[in-house]
């Protein structure tokens, strides 16, 4: 059972989809896929409970830079 029918921001359809999300701890940044409830109208993602807890412990991995376990994807630059 879907937690929102609609979505609670604008009230537009919610359907399931694949999405990227970019996670970032200390200097690293992760790209994590996964499901989410995504807003047709407005965008807005939703995802499960067990997927946010995902988010942290990847967070907390990346912020104490144990990223042994990660793949390498490339370089990000700053550019002022």
């Amino acid at each position: 059972m879907k937690p929102f029918e609609k979505c609670p921001i604008c009230g537009g359809e919610l359907v399931e989809k694949d999405v990227e999300k970019l996670l970032k701890g200390g200097v690293h940044t992760a790209v994590v896929k996964v499901r989410a409830e995504v807003c047709l109208r407005c965008g807005e993602r939703f995802y499960d409970l067990e997927t946010v807890r995902r988010f942290e412990q990847i967070r907390t991995k990346l912020e104490r830079q144990d990223v042994s376990e990660f793949q390498l994807i490339g370089q990000a630059f700053l550019v002022v």
